[in-house]
């Protein structure tokens, strides 16, 4: 990362500056938080009457795998090269906080997941020691119940600092996500396959998940509960998952497949994650519940990224024409939402003692645009 300007205070004025109080004329940030006005004097930074919004908050993005494995079938070899190119995508897409979503388990070996754990961990290490990163990155780590080496893989990293989010999941085809079975099939470009190859497919995954999950699943448990991390779940479909998970002191539903379930989810106040570009996109590619609808009926909490990092500010400016919320509403989805369901309390909003995270936005043909982005109180955009 290029070096940053040592200045300890910064006025910020002439935007539409939104703070938890409603707008306000200039915004100051002093010792890499945000303050009161501390004095008169000229503003260094002129908005031109752009945005000025918290830095957003991911909490699961698959993004950084797109750099270690950009084609299928190709391995990139420079990890280096790849974390600090995924970052610098992330904070130009107005992320100042990431969850790297690291999958954990694979039992498919899609893409060779298995193979990229280590090697992705290492380089998010390597890079941040170098100090080469502009976003804040923590781990969140993608657990595949069905997985044969799950508990193996996540040992070595649970006295990890970076580690702030554990999450459970369940692929096994003919539930959950993948309830149908001809979009688990265009999904993973089986459509090729004769009946008898997909048949042996779905008994392998199967007998892994018989063999798996509960185990998988309590261990896990067990885990969050003595390091007391957040845990979610993925892809809940029945009120009868949401109920069992939420008895295991899960906190964030991911991605609830149906109605039922995000209804359940909001009965047990589970924080529920949805896809910010299953907005964009206006459906799910998987044929489930679509994040608009559950935003519509007020069961929308906060906005993933998931694969496309420019979604996530794309979608929080379209869900006030589309669910009729204030923008400062919808932001929230991104900012201080996430931020409090994983405990990170010093963010999210632009308020006095709030870390000075932010973001300027312009909107140009409907489009929100990244201008400047801002990360305790440094410019590094």
């Amino acid at each position: 990362m290029s070096e940053q300007s040592t200045m300890s205070t910064l006025c910020l004025t002439n935007g539409q500056i939104l703070t938890p109080q409603g707008e306000v004329d200039s915004l100051f940030f002093s010792d890499g938080l945000i303050s009161e006005a501390w004095g008169v004097a000229d503003c260094e930074v002129d908005l031109k009457g752009d945005y000025l919004i918290p830095g957003l908050i991911e909490l699961h993005t698959d993004n950084l795998e797109k750099h270690f494995v950009p084609r299928a079938g190709v391995s990139w070899p420079a990890g280096l090269s790849s974390i600090a190119a995924h970052d610098v995508h992330m904070i130009g897409s107005g992320v100042t906080t990431v969850f790297d979503a690291i999958t954990v388990g694979e039992p498919a070996n899609r893409r060779n997941r298995n193979d990229l754990f280590a090697v992705s961990l290492n380089a998010i290490a390597d890079a941040d020691e170098r100090k080469l990163l502009r976003a804040e990155h923590f781990l969140h780590l993608r657990c595949e119940l069905a997985g044969d080496d799950v508990l193996e893989l996540i040992a070595p990293y649970m006295e990890c600092e970076r580690l702030r989010l554990l999450s459970v999941m369940d692929h096994t085809p003919g539930q959950r996500q993948w309830r149908d079975l001809d979009k688990y099939k265009t999904y993973y470009g089986l459509h090729g396959a004769t009946e008898e190859e997909f048949e042996e497919r779905l008994s392998m995954l199967r007998t892994k998940q018989e063999k798996n999950a509960d185990k998988n699943l309590n261990a896990i448990v067990d885990i969050c509960r003595t390091r007391s991390l957040p845990l979610a779940s993925h892809d809940d479909t029945t009120a009868g998952h949401v109920q069992e998970n939420a008895s295991h002191g899960v906190s964030l539903s991911e991605f609830p497949t149906t109605l039922e379930a995000a209804r359940e989810a909001r009965r047990h106040g589970l924080s529920i994650i949805m896809g910010a570009p299953n907005i964009v996109r206006g459906g799910s590619h998987s044929g489930n519940v679509s994040a608009l609808e559950l935003a519509q009926q007020g069961l929308l909490d906060i906005l993933s990224s998931d694969y496309m990092p420019a979604s996530l500010l794309h979608a929080a400016f379209l869900l006030p024409g589309l669910t009729g919320i204030t923008l400062e509403k919808a932001l929230e989805t991104v900012t201080i939402n996430p931020a409090k369901a994983v405990g990170l309390d010093d963010r999210g909003a632009l308020e006095p003692g709030k870390r000075a995270d932010a973001v300027q936005v312009r909107v140009v043909d409907d489009i929100p645009v990244i201008r400047a982005v801002w990360r305790a109180g440094q410019r590094v955009l």
